[in-house]
């Protein structure tokens, strides 16, 4: 049974060890109507336990970069390519990775940003549909078509990945900042995406 409302996803049982691991779905958080929209690859124990996408550690690094390039983490929307938490944190499995796609999909096309970030490597691969080496292209921009619509999509690391080495962290917070550039959105010298 799936029932939605907008791009929220309100039940949904598709994916067994998903609905016994989550304590609630976590939906994407944000305007509806973002110009940047960032892309996680599943709700951790945090997520799980407050509904709300990037809000633990991870979420502190990715605020303070959100900060650092001028924007608000008020001004951007935050989802997941899966939206229950997987057991002891694992990867999402493919199957559970495409049971979720028309969720993340409608949230997309609801939401109908100038730029998509993705943050790590499994949104990355989900949406170029491709392998994404994410340390080396962390910064890059790519054009595809997601539903038949054409989107600029920026491969970003997962601020995760700054916790565990923190010589990522510039890397992390260059991707960031070029996001907000992108958009018009950041701190210092400001292009359009349009300019690109």
């Amino acid at each position: 049974m799936v029932e939605t409302e907008g791009p929220d996803v309100c039940a949904c049982e598709r994916c067994p060890a998903l609905v016994e691991s989550r304590s609630r779905i976590v939906n994407g958080t944000g305007p509806a109507d973002a110009g940047l929209l960032f892309v996680g690859e599943a709700p951790g124990a945090d997520e799980d336990e407050r509904g709300e996408p990037f809000v633990g550690r991870s979420g502190s690094v990715l605020d303070d970069a959100l900060r650092d390039a001028g924007l608000a983490r008020a001004d951007v929307r935050i989802t997941n390519c899966v939206r229950c938490r997987p057991p002891e944190n694992r990867d999402p499995h493919v199957d559970e990775l495409d049971n979720c796609a028309g969720f993340l999909g409608r949230e997309v096309e609801a939401v109908d940003p100038d730029l998509i970030v993705t943050l790590g490597k499994v949104p990355g691969e989900r949406l170029l549909d491709r392998s994404v080496a994410v340390t080396e292209e962390a910064g890059s921009v790519v054009d595809v078509r997601l539903g038949g619509t054409p989107r600029r999509v920026l491969l970003c690391l997962h601020p995760a990945a700054t916790l565990y080495d923190r010589s990522q962290r510039g890397a992390f917070e260059d991707a960031i900042a070029r996001a907000a550039d992108l958009v018009g959105a950041g701190s210092g010298d400001q292009a359009r995406l349009g300019d690109y």
